[in-house]
């Protein structure tokens, strides 16, 4: 599994998830930069995206949805923060409504993306750590009864299968 650990910190308001690849840094990076690779992994296996807009560059954006297994559709959007290729990511994380607007009713997080190499990787393994940052307690159990820390699991699980095709 390339999930390694998912560490919960309701003290600081933090989700932070880690991943180990057997790929290089700019590999991984790859996942995250071109949409049709992005698209094939973010979300879980039986909520596949469409990116429709793809902007990694500071004020940014990144808007997709999800489709579920009935045909719903579940919208998001970031705005990018920070770019620093191919190592850093930062973006506040959002719910869109169907109109494919933010949805105010819904919490946001600000999320950090980092990729390094692993330690003792040889062939060039990279580490990724994948932080969320809630504003409340209530926001982060909001977001973890809607299942976000298993999507997040089974998201992330199949980004290998992409390294090993590509």
């Amino acid at each position: 599994m390339t999930v390694t650990s998912v560490e919960k910190d309701l003290d600081r308001l933090t989700l932070t998830v880690i991943a180990d690849f057997a790929a290089p840094v700019e590999r991984v990076w790859r996942l995250w930069a071109d949409p049709r690779q992005l698209e094939r992994w973010w979300g879980p296996p039986t909520y596949p995206a469409t990116v429709e807009e793809h902007d990694l560059t500071p004020g940014g954006e990144v808007t997709y949805f999800m489709t579920g297994p009935e045909g719903e559709k579940f919208g998001g959007w970031w705005r990018i923060a920070t770019v620093t290729p191919p190592t850093a990511l930062e973006f506040t994380d959002g719910f869109s409504g169907p109109d494919g607007k933010p949805n105010p009713e819904m919490p946001t997080t600000t999320v950090r993306m980092t990729l390094s190499e692993r330690e003792g990787g040889g062939e060039g393994g990279t580490r990724m750590e994948l932080r969320s940052v809630f504003d409340t307690r209530e926001q982060m159990e909001q977001l973890a009864e809607m299942g976000m820390v298993e999507g997040l699991r089974q998201s992330i699980g199949q980004m290998d299968d992409l390294l090993v095709a590509a």
